[in-house]
């Protein structure tokens, strides 16, 4: 399958989907690009078209005669009423997967996370894609991207005659980032907990928009983990955001984060969240170098000084 003439993509007024979107408009053999958000269009042009309508809502009329889909339609925050959150993001990818089928949509690009491997003091350096999924129970996020990636996975056993991606990347960063470590970076003090400084991997938000374009252009099936070249300790990164570290044993750690939660003194995630600043969750870029030749322009300490200089 060659450059698809026509493209659609979910999730397309947000942070991603807006510089995924403009991307695309640039790739001269694209004849017409279709969005999809819950959101107004956030472009405007000649070869788009936007439809708000909600993720679970008949997507075959915008999926009509796309010859690839890219999905990054999620809900980012971990809602209050978990049912609510699931019903977005699972029950939208499987209405996403429902509308291809039936649309005959050769090639499907799911947005995942490096997220569904979890963060465990066992996990090796440099994740591969082939590491076990073991999301933190209770951090939606994680979950939720995970059940996605089994519904990817058995669509792909059962579809053969369709290329079906799985990109699992690393936390966003850039000028426009916002997610749950920019949330955790804008607060005057940040915990960390004590005898542990893992390493973390970003990747620049134009680099991610780049690796989504290849994947909607050229066919790469499989699971392929997506971040920048180095690390940087979360000791370091709060340093660099010119923050104050306070250092907590474990349990204590864990049950304040537990109790702001379950009190709404903070809203980012219960107490599982708190893994992902404690234990390591790095990912191996190999496949993705060898298989499809991508290779990000800025490290994960560039993509991190990107978004803390954003003012600058």
């Amino acid at each position: 399958m060659s450059t698809p003439r026509a493209v659609a993509v979910t999730g397309a007024s947000g942070y991603i989907g807006t510089r995924l979107v403009r991307r695309l408009l640039e790739t001269r053999d694209i004849e017409r690009i279709t969005g999809v958000d819950v959101l107004p269009a956030t472009i405007e042009h000649e070869r788009y078209t936007h439809i708000q309508q909600d993720m679970t809502e008949p997507l075959e009329d915008a999926f009509a005669g796309a010859e690839a889909v890219v999905h990054l339609a999620f809900v980012l925050r971990q809602l209050r009423k978990r049912t609510e959150g699931r019903r977005i993001n699972v029950g939208g990818a499987e209405n996403v997967l429902r509308a291809c089928a039936n649309a005959g949509v050769g090639r499907i690009v799911l947005m995942s996370s490096a997220t569904v491997y979890g963060p465990r003091r066992d996990n090796p350096v440099a994740l591969t894609e082939d590491a076990p999924i073991r999301p933190p129970r209770r951090f939606a996020y994680a979950e939720d991207k995970a059940a996605c990636e089994a519904l990817f996975q058995a669509f792909a056993g059962e579809h053969p005659e369709a290329c079906v991606s799985i990109l699992r990347s690393c936390v966003v960063m850039g000028p426009n980032a916002a997610n749950f470590i920019t949330v955790a970076l804008d607060k005057p003090l940040l915990i960390g907990v004590r005898g542990e400084d893992p390493r973390m991997q970003f990747i620049h938000e134009d680099d991610l928009a780049e690796v989504l374009v290849k994947f909607a252009t050229e066919p790469h099936p499989g699971v392929f983990n997506v971040g920048g070249a180095g690390s940087v300790r979360w000791s370091e990164a709060v340093s660099l955001a010119g923050k104050r570290l306070v250092r907590l044993p474990g349990p204590l750690a864990s049950a304040l984060t537990e109790l702001a939660w379950r009190t709404h003194l903070q809203n980012d995630s219960p107490s599982s969240g708190l893994g992902f600043i404690r234990w390591p969750w790095t990912v191996s870029m190999e496949k993705l170098t060898s298989e499809t030749r991508f290779m990000c322009r800025h490290t994960s300490r560039e993509a991190l000084e990107a978004y803390l200089n954003r003012d600058a």
